[in-house]
């Protein structure tokens, strides 16, 4: 947008056009804004909650954690993750991941040859390690819906702030200008005619 408009109908036209335009995109813009502050608020809780889980599941783990430098135990490749599966979302045209589970890589070992204990440390750090994942998911969709509330926050601050109110100002000066100017050709108009009337 011009800083200077030019002063004739069709620049009057133009502004006026731009100004409509903006002021119906506008709620469009803070309508999104305040969706992606909602669910941004919803998340908080639930990405704690997950945090949470990892500080309860590793407060169990640590209890037996001396077992697990048991030379035997192959804890490691026990849980080697294959996959994290995960699905994707649309958040007020946000595309986010939704986690859906850790696929683990397949790893086999003699029940008879590994201490009694191992399932279920290889049952619990398997919950941690999913927690861990589900978490690394929930902190990206977290980034991404952050950094789309950001740049929503700067359009509706540049509609509101700058290009709305300067199209009004820009209409107001045309307004006046073509309002002067139709004075000022009445005012021709009338000295001319009464020149030619004496």
């Amino acid at each position: 947008m011009a800083d200077k408009p030019k002063f004739n109908k069709t620049a009057l036209k133009q502004q006026r056009d731009a100004l409509a335009k903006y002021q119906k995109f506008l709620p469009i813009l803070q309508l999104k804004k305040m969706q992606l502050q909602l669910v941004l608020r919803q998340l908080e809780p639930v990405v704690e909650a997950k945090r949470q889980e990892m500080r309860q599941v590793s407060e169990g783990v640590r209890g037996w954690a001396e077992l697990l430098s048991d030379p035997t135990v192959e804890l490691p490749r026990l849980l080697q993750v294959g996959e994290v599966l995960t699905d994707r979302d649309n958040i007020a045209g946000v595309e986010v991941p939704e986690f859906r589970q850790v696929v683990f890589a397949p790893a086999e070992y003699s029940f008879f040859a590994t201490p009694a204990w191992q399932d279920q440390a290889v049952e619990e750090l398997r919950r941690l390690v999913s927690a861990r994942e589900e978490l690394k998911v929930l902190l990206v969709k977290e980034g991404l819906l952050k950094d789309e509330l950001r740049t929503t926050t700067q359009r509706v601050n540049l509609f509101e702030k700058k290009l709305i109110p300067e199209l009004k100002e820009n209409i107001r000066r045309i307004k006046i200008f073509l309002g002067d100017d139709e004075t000022a050709a009445v005012g021709r108009a009338k000295l001319a005619k009464g020149k030619l009337a004496s």
